[in-house]
């Protein structure tokens, strides 16, 4: 059970930033140098030679999708043999575990391997490589994948799952360079948006600037609806800290319940457990009222058979005053919680004598 202010520690901590780039690299740029520690399979690529294309992708032996994608970017490099991949390890945790890996990988992973060059006691997200093209180009997950055109131009980026039209379109001639710059350059300023949405909720659950943090949520969902998927609940989670009262953060909440979060079972357990889960919490009674709701409608959409959904709906009606429907509801979530690891909470038994208590007052 996602707590409010466990929930808002999470926001803080999803905004650490990697290093940052030396200045911004789009698609239709001239790609950057090759700056590696050195390479541990295949002939070193010291440059982009024109007229030859290229795929440098991005990975780490401790990422699990990195390592799923190695036989499919294996696949293209022996269908396109006129193409070199290079595949170029970032963040590694463990550096000293890259060329055992690779080693253990044999045919695999059949395509040029290098390591990032990182300065001597730099954190691992300060390589160059990492820094002036993933973090130049805004691309914030691996793996990831650039293609490199016979220009030298960075022709696409995206996931390694990704890359086989694209590609076949660059080897074929008939990639739009133009096209795909702008629609770069168009995505780049809504993740942009959502990006500064994100650092000013986190500032705002310290300062209580609540009007900033909603104005670059506004922009953000202006520029990308499907942004506020990410970033609504964790205003309404500012919101409620710091003014719980307010008449915006029970119209907020209102919001999310009839609209954003509406068919999203989890989404509106969380909310309502955000509003009414702290011991300590003294929402007014719109919102408890506004958090039973948003647990029914989460209840009704599993078909009252999870045991989460109806501990937070008893929740809400415990601290609505009602604590003989919390009763009857806490008992269906301890006896739904059974064989099950939310069976180990000590606190779904612990509220039902607390609720079987207060009803006999």
């Amino acid at each position: 059970m996602l707590q409010r202010g466990l929930w808002i520690a999470a926001v803080l901590l999803s905004y650490s930033s990697a290093g940052a780039a030396d200045k911004e690299l789009n698609v239709g740029d001239a790609a950057p140098k090759l700056q590696v520690k050195e390479f541990v399979k295949g002939e070193p690529v010291k440059q982009f030679d024109k007229d030859k294309i290229y795929v440098v992708e991005f990975w780490a032996t401790w990422c699990p999708p990195c390592r799923a994608t190695i036989p499919h970017l294996t696949e293209l490099q022996k269908k396109h043999k006129d193409v070199k991949f290079v595949g170029v390890s970032v963040y590694e945790r463990k550096p000293e575990e890259v060329k055992p890996f690779v080693k253990e990988m044999g045919e695999k992973m059949d395509y040029v391997v290098a390591i990032d060059d990182v300065p001597a006691g730099a954190e691992a997200n300060q390589g160059k490589m990492a820094k002036n093209w993933m973090d130049a180009a805004q691309q914030e997950g691996i793996p990831t994948a650039f293609i490199v055109n016979g220009d030298g131009k960075v022709a696409w980026i995206g996931h390694p799952t990704e890359l086989e039209k694209p590609l076949d379109q660059v080897i074929a001639g008939n990639w739009d360079l133009k096209v795909a710059a702008a629609d770069f350059k168009k995505e780049r300023e809504k993740k942009r948006l959502v990006v500064a949405a994100r650092e000013a909720i986190a500032k705002s659950s310290g300062t209580g600037d609540i009007k900033s943090a909603t104005a670059a949520l506004e922009k953000a969902i202006a520029a990308d609806p499907e942004a506020e998927a990410e970033l609504g609940t964790q205003l309404f989670s500012v919101l409620l800290a710091k003014a719980p009262n307010d008449e915006q953060t029970e119209k907020y909440g209102r919001h999310l319940v009839d609209s954003l979060l509406k068919d999203e079972p989890q989404g509106l357990n969380n909310m309502a457990w955000t509003i009414v889960g702290e011991d300590d919490a003294k929402p007014n009674s719109k919102l408890i009222k506004l958090a039973i709701e948003a647990a029914q409608k989460a209840d009704e959409l599993t078909k009252k058979k999870h045991a989460a959904i109806a501990n937070t709906l008893a929740k809400a009606y415990a601290a609505n005053g009602d604590f003989s429907k919390a009763v009857e509801l806490q008992e269906r979530a301890v006896e739904q919680a059974k064989g099950t690891d939310l069976e180990r909470d000590e606190g779904l038994k612990k509220r039902l004598e607390e609720y079987r208590k207060a009803a006999k007052k």
